[in-house]
């Protein structure tokens, strides 16, 4: 009997049974989809979360103290990475420890002609801008004159802070287009107005110098708020900053940003050697210095091990699936014991009885998976859509899976093929 003839006997016993072999395949159809959902959803929330950190600063590296032997450190993450989604790992530290100013102009005189921006900030704290029943929810930070550049900021009217209101530590500030309109009613009536913002227990009066365009920054699983509640960056100078919060000249961390023609992981190696020399003797901190992409990657590599550990464990179900398959193969090749009988009795041998069982198993998992394979495509694109991230599914994962659900049929239908195989021909003429 040729593979095409067996095929059609499968076919032929599958549709006698379409409720059975329907059954028989929604684990495989279960299992199959599964992995191609969450494969997709990984997928996409993956390349979103490294696009947007790319947004945030491709060409940027992080400069920043760590402690030289920490006593906690998050599970695959690194004390660069945590730092740069906002986790205060390291506790208070003494001012010696501080990177100073002085470290700063050095590292700028020996790699300057590689360095297109060095940006710093001071976080002053969480405040409110208030006109009577307007206000605008504000995130208070000093900054110096490259912060614009490295950030990517995107200035609508007037100017960023500059290097003179750092020396005189003025009043100034910089704010979002969504903060002047809330204030002020529109973007351009803010400039050189006075704009008052009440922190905890005092209240700072500042003239607006500038206004940027204020771009929400979305991240997978991040609570949305009300536009109205929505809390955005208020420029002041670094000088300033440090006045108002008593903090020390000097800093943990700071960001530089290579010229198009440095890479960015090259450039962090020769600025974590230069600070080596400074805290060679330091018992408690060193330097390191980590480029966006390297976190970049540290993100993908996190990402993608949940997305593959979740996948494994809706992959459960494909064997759950292949059981399903062996059990009805099983029941199958009982009911039809005297047709095996009858055919072995016409000379068929034991090799065409056990392929014809084989492929009939194998055809009940490829059309399964075929089923599965659509209905995992069509929930990973809705999933996506839903999540706000749009992708569609892998040819390599589509073609995994059509290949394992082959294999499936071929591992769990062996063994009852091989049954019906060595079946005794007379014995299976008796059989009632």
């Amino acid at each position: 009997m040729d593979f095409i003839e067996n095929i059609r006997l499968a076919v032929t016993g599958l549709l006698s049974n379409k409720m059975r072999a329907l059954l028989t395949m929604l684990g495989i159809i279960i299992g199959i989809a599964a992995v191609i959902t969450i494969v997709t959803l990984g997928d996409a929330i993956t390349s979103t979360v490294s696009s947007t950190m790319e947004e945030m600063g491709g060409k940027n590296i992080t400069v920043l103290l760590e402690e030289k032997n920490p006593e906690v450190v998050l599970p695959g993450m690194s004390q660069t990475l945590g730092v740069s989604m906002g986790f205060d790992i390291m506790g208070n530290m003494a001012e010696s420890d501080l990177i100073s100013d002085e470290m700063i102009g050095q590292l700028w005189d020996r790699y300057g002609d590689e360095i297109q921006a060095l940006s710093m900030i001071e976080q002053v704290g969480n405040g409110k801008a208030q006109d009577g029943r307007a206000y605008s929810n504000l995130s208070v930070s000093g900054v110096n004159e490259d912060y614009e550049k490295s950030e990517s900021l995107t200035l609508l009217e007037g100017r960023f802070i500059n290097d003179r209101d750092i020396d005189r530590a003025v009043n100034v500030a910089v704010i979002s287009d969504k903060t002047a309109e809330a204030i002020f009613g529109q973007a351009d009536k803010a400039l050189a107005q006075e704009i008052k913002v009440h922190m905890d227990t005092e209240i700072q009066t500042y003239t607006v110098v500038g206004i940027y365009e204020y771009e929400e920054l979305v991240m997978p699983m991040t609570t949305q708020v009300a536009e109205e509640d929505v809390r955005t960056a208020f420029y002041i100078p670094l000088s300033t900053a440090r006045k108002q919060t008593g903090a020390p000249d000097g800093c943990k961390s700071f960001t530089l940003m290579a010229k198009q023609n440095i890479q960015p992981s090259e450039l962090a190696d020769k600025v974590e050697n230069f600070f080596d020399v400074y805290y060679r003797d330091n018992v408690n901190y060193r330097c390191s210095a980590a480029s966006m992409d390297t976190i970049i990657e540290q993100m993908d590599d996190i990402m993608g091990t949940v997305s593959v550990a979740i996948a494994v464990i809706a992959g459960i179900s494909l064997l759950v699936g292949g059981i399903g398959v062996m059990n009805i193969m099983l029941v199958s090749i009982t009911e039809r014991t005297r047709e095996i009988g009858t055919r072995k009795a016409l000379g068929a041998t034991n090799g065409n009885i056990r392929i014809q069982f084989v492929v009939e198993a194998v055809i009940i998992c490829l059309i399964g998976g075929i089923i599965g394979i659509i209905l995992g495509i069509l929930c990973g694109v809705f999933g996506s859509s839903v999540l706000g991230y749009p992708a569609f599914p892998g040819i390599g994962i589509i073609l995994i899976a059509v290949t394992f659900s082959m294999l499936i049929g071929v591992f769990f239908g062996y063994y009852p093929a091989n049954k019906a195989a060595r079946m005794d021909p007379i014995e299976a003429l008796r059989y009632e």
